[in-house]
């Protein structure tokens, strides 16, 4: 039995050394030391030896074992490292190369450099950019906004409420932040308030979600003309410096007196007729395009805000709100809405 245990020992350790592959290595180990192999055989049969063999063939068996263990597991080993540098030489990559394809650089989408453009703009007029909550309260949105009870806006029809919180709702404008702001601040306050608003609406020229760019100043002796000087340079800064405006009467519940504020067209120079004799299609001949409301702000308004600071008998202001789709709209030539949210790349990288 002894001379048996040796010779599988010394043929063990023969193919151990002879092994070319991991996968070899491990069909040794099944072969010299698994379940089914001759070496485990003898282990489990010396309960069956006389008893003054079982305890030499027990010791010579296991030294045995334990030798083939330490042997396979160092080849093991071994054999892993040359593998991993043999597969490193083989897949080894100039990581200075540039990638196959190279990606192509991302950039800003049309939304959000109109926003910011139109920020800079006020923000060169002395304006500071303000946010605020899209998820709002009743109070805010339309009650300090001098919106009565029985207001179409405040309709399900118009508005999206929380379920389970009747006075709670996705702002239907950016304006909220008119109250919100000037509770943190005594007056003067110059701010514009850029956002994501909701309102139940879905064309080619209304989205369910939309962006707005909200315009508040308040201070003593402010009037309708510097109304009119602000938004005519803000005009001129995305338009063009050739542009003239265009106020018409109009009703906001937050505003007295409300406007509407038409830009000359940019694209017809104003006349309503292009280069060949044809009418238009951007102002459809009238030579003015509707750009935005406006308007001085109601003294019922700064009344909620009165212990702030804001005394409509002291102090008083304006308000103006743009839709940013629409001015991208004007600005690119895109014909509908709904094209800014498809993330069809193809439209998207015309504006990179």
């Amino acid at each position: 039995m002894l001379e048996r245990i040796e010779e599988i020992r010394a043929e063990a350790v023969a193919a151990i050394d002879a092994a070319g592959s991991s996968a070899e290595l491990e069909g040794l180990r099944v072969r010299y030391l698994g379940r089914k192999a001759e070496l485990t055989g003898v282990l489990r049969g010396i309960a069956d030896l006389p008893p003054e063999e079982r305890g030499e063939v027990g010791g010579v068996a296991n030294k045995a074992r334990k030798e083939l263990e330490a042997l396979l597991e160092r080849a093991t080993e071994a054999q892993d490292a040359a593998e991993l540098d043999s597969q490193l030489l083989a897949d080894r990559v100039d990581v200075t190369l540039p990638g196959a394809p190279p990606r192509p650089v991302g950039h800003q989408h049309l939304i959000a450099r109109t926003t910011r453009q139109i920020e800079d703009i006020m923000i060169g007029l002395g304006y500071h950019v303000a946010e605020g909550p899209e998820v709002e309260h009743d109070y805010y949105n339309f009650t300090a906004l001098n919106h009565p009870e029985g207001h179409p806006a405040r309709m399900l029809q118009d508005t999206f409420y929380v379920q389970s919180h009747p006075d709670v709702l996705l702002r239907t404008h950016t304006s909220p932040m008119q109250i919100r702001a000037m509770e943190t601040q005594p007056p003067p306050i110059f701010i514009v308030v850029p956002g994501k608003v909701y309102r139940r609406d879905s064309d080619a020229t209304h989205s369910p979600m939309f962006h707005q760019m909200e315009g508040l100043a308040i201070a003593e002796g402010l009037t309708l003309a510097d109304l009119k000087g602000t938004l005519l340079a803000m005009c001129q800064g995305i338009f063009g410096g050739e542009r003239e405006l265009r106020l018409r009467p109009h009703f906001f519940p937050f505003t007295e007196p409300s406007i509407e504020v038409d830009v000359s067209c940019f694209q017809c120079g104003g006349s309503g007729t292009l280069a060949g004799g044809e009418r238009c299609n951007l102002c459809k001949g009238q030579g003015w395009i509707e750009i935005l409301g406006a308007g001085m702000v109601d003294p019922n308004v700064l009344g909620f805000v009165e212990d702030y600071g804001y005394d409509a008998e002291r102090v008083q202001g304006f308000a103006f709100g743009l839709g940013i789709e629409r001015v991208a709209m004007l600005r690119h030539g895109v014909p509908d809405l709904r094209r800014f949210f498809d993330n069809d790349v193809r439209m998207l990288e015309q504006f990179s």
